[in-house]
């Protein structure tokens, strides 16, 4: 099993990201898993913590990485899903953590090794 889900939620061209407050880092939102917790489960506790006002359709699994990052040496162990409906405010719900959400072009910012893997892999320049 995987140790953590994201989410790729898209609308007009933009795909929904979240900006980590520690380093600035910009990435698709989800999070680590609960002991005994599905990864379906874990992702829409996750946003619900995250983004609590943001209400997701179906997800669908896309994919689930288990490798090293080539450029940080960082280990990746993580089930994407994909939804095509994410509506609601993004209201931030985790200040701590979290400083920043937005509906974002992908070009051009700081993404985190997982976020720059998906971005590399679901939308190709």
């Amino acid at each position: 099993m995987v140790k953590s889900s994201k989410l790729v939620a898209t609308k007009n061209g933009r795909v929904l990201l979240v900006r980590r407050r520690r380093d600035k880092l910009w990435m698709f939102p989800g999070g680590r898993r609960h002991v005994g917790e599905s990864e379906r489960k874990c992702l829409r506790r996750e946003i619900k913590e995250e983004l609590p006002k943001l209400k997701l359709g179906p997800l669908k699994l896309w994919q689930e990485i288990k490798r090293k990052d080539r450029r940080s040496g960082r280990k990746m162990s993580d089930a994407i899903f994909l939804t095509k409906t994410a509506i609601g405010r993004l209201k931030i719900g985790d200040k701590k953590e979290i400083d920043k959400a937005a509906w974002c072009k992908l070009r051009r910012l700081k993404l985190t090794p997982t976020s720059r893997y998906i971005r590399d892999k679901l939308f190709p320049k």
